[in-house]
Formats: structure tokens, C-alpha cells, sequence
């Protein structure tokens, strides 16, 4: 709660020293969030849609089953797959996440998922392979699958 405050704190000086500064351009910079603002907020109830979906169907107890502790390597392993062929954005797979473990999944297993979503790109190589080669795109998404099994490894142990 005290961070929480801090950072309103912060907020409300630095707005008043923006404003006092130049009326216009603090006036301007609203509008531009506002908009900003606006055109997220599709994207921004996509979230809040899918994750409660998500939370909706699956209950704590399936999700730990499937993705959790006593799910082993092999729940790390199909989720780093989910997320080396699915194409959401951050914005939708980072609150999802979290609300993943805290319904029991493995700081793991969410770290493969996540890890893989942004380093490994399944559904656009047809395109890098136009692009950047057929070699090339194999060889970057295959030591991307590999790269973040370790990276979900080392913060399975870390943050353990």
C-alpha cells in the first residue's frame, strides 16, 4: 500500500510541475493518452476476457494437475510447445500467467510458456523463411526452444 501511495505521489508532482511548466503541452499530452487509451482498450478487455475464461473453466486444481508441480518436465515441455506455436501479445499472455500461478502452476513451466511465446515463432516462420532463409529460421527458432527450456529451468531453480 505504501508503494502504491509513493507512486501517486510521484505522479501528482511530477503533473504539477508539467503543468505549471506549460498548461498547453500537459493539455496535449492527456489528449494523446486518451486516445492512447482508447485504442487498447479492446485489447486491454481481451485480457480481462481471456483470463477469466481461463480461470472460469479450469480450476485451481486442474491447473495444478496440468501444469503444476507434480506435472513434472513434461507439463515445462508441452507448455514451452503452446507457446512456441501460439501468437498472442504480452499484453494478454503476462496477466494470464500470473493468474496461472497463482492458481498452482510451476514458475517453470510459465517461464518455458512465456519464454517461448516471445523467442519462438511457429506460426510467422513461413514468413521469416521468405525473408531470412529456411536455414536461418530453423536454426533461430530451434536454439530459442532450447535457450528458454534453459532459461525455465534456471528460473525453476532460482525462484524456486
Amino acid at each position: 500500500m505504501a508503494t502504491i501511495i509513493m507512486i501517486y505521489s510521484l505522479l501528482a508532482v511530477g503533473l504539477l510541475i508539467s503543468f505549471s511548466k506549460s498548461k498547453e503541452k500537459t493539455k496535449k499530452a492527456f489528449k494523446v493518452a486518451g486516445k492512447a487509451l482508447l485504442k487498447s482498450a479492446p485489447s486491454l478487455l481481451a485480457v480481462l476476457g481471456i483470463v477469466g475464461l481461463t480461470l472460469g473453466i479450469l480450476t485451481p486444481e486442474t491447473i495444478s494437475r496440468l501444469v503444476g508441480a507434480e506435472a513434472g518436465f513434461t507439463a515445462t515441455l508441452l507448455a514451452a510447445l503452446i507457446g512456441a506455436v501460439t501468437l498472442i501479445p504480452s499484453l494478454v499472455a503476462f496477466p494470464l500467467a500470473g493468474s496461472l500461478l497463482r492458481s498452482g502452476a510451476t514458475v517453470m513451466t510459465i517461464s518455458a510458456f512465456i519464454t517461448t511465446l516471445v523467442m519462438v515463432g511457429i506460426v510467422t516462420a513461413p514468413m521469416e523463411i521468405k525473408a531470412l532463409g529456411k536455414k536461418f529460421t530453423l536454426l533461430r527458432n530451434g536454439l530459442g526452444f532450447i535457450a528458454a527450456l534453459i532459461i525455465a529451468g534456471i528460473m525453476g531453480v532460482v525462484l524456486r
